[in-house]
């Protein structure tokens, strides 16, 4: 890869990069150092990748990166989160989107990341596939089983007005 290529892929993929990060983790400046460690490895690397393949290659270091990250701020997501679910239980709100990020927010991290990668970035079964390491009939049956558990969130009498 050329440095024009790695400039064009900066240009073409950041936001869709940063969009995946932050949906999954929820602060906007550890998903920037998380973006730029993916373009940092991405450019380690840049004589061994081409071109046609470094988006892939990018949202899958991201992916593995974003992994590794909430490995070791687990036990302290899981308290922002436990209080975050406490204070919307006790509260309606009448917004499907803030519903449905909450509700997203609750999904295990393996289904979270198989939908917005697909729902929300638009990737193919297979090149999910690519990025996450999983087989195509497991990532279908993470964003069913998502999908699944959004819908029955959703409907809950309790978030709806």
């Amino acid at each position: 890869m050329t440095i024009n290529e790695y400039n064009q892929c900066v240009d073409n993929f950041s936001d869709g990069l940063f969009r995946f990060v932050l949906k999954n983790i929820r602060n906007t400046e550890t998903a920037k150092d998380l973006v730029q460690e993916s373009y940092l490895r991405l450019w380690e690397k840049r004589r061994n990748i081409a071109f046609p393949k470094s988006k892939s290659y990018l949202f899958t270091t991201a992916y593995h990166t974003l992994i590794d990250y909430v490995r070791k701020q687990n036990k302290s997501m899981l308290s922002d989160i436990d209080e975050n679910e406490i204070d919307f239980n006790d509260r309606h709100y009448s917004d499907l989107g803030e519903i449905l990020n909450k509700a997203v927010d609750t999904l295990p991290p393996d289904q979270k990341v198989v939908l917005l990668l697909r729902d929300y970035e638009g990737y193919s079964y297979k090149e999910i596939s690519e990025i996450t390491k999983l087989s195509e009939t497991q990532v279908k049956v993470y964003i069913f089983r998502a999908r699944t558990t959004l819908k029955n969130y959703i409907v809950k009498p309790d978030y709806v007005i």
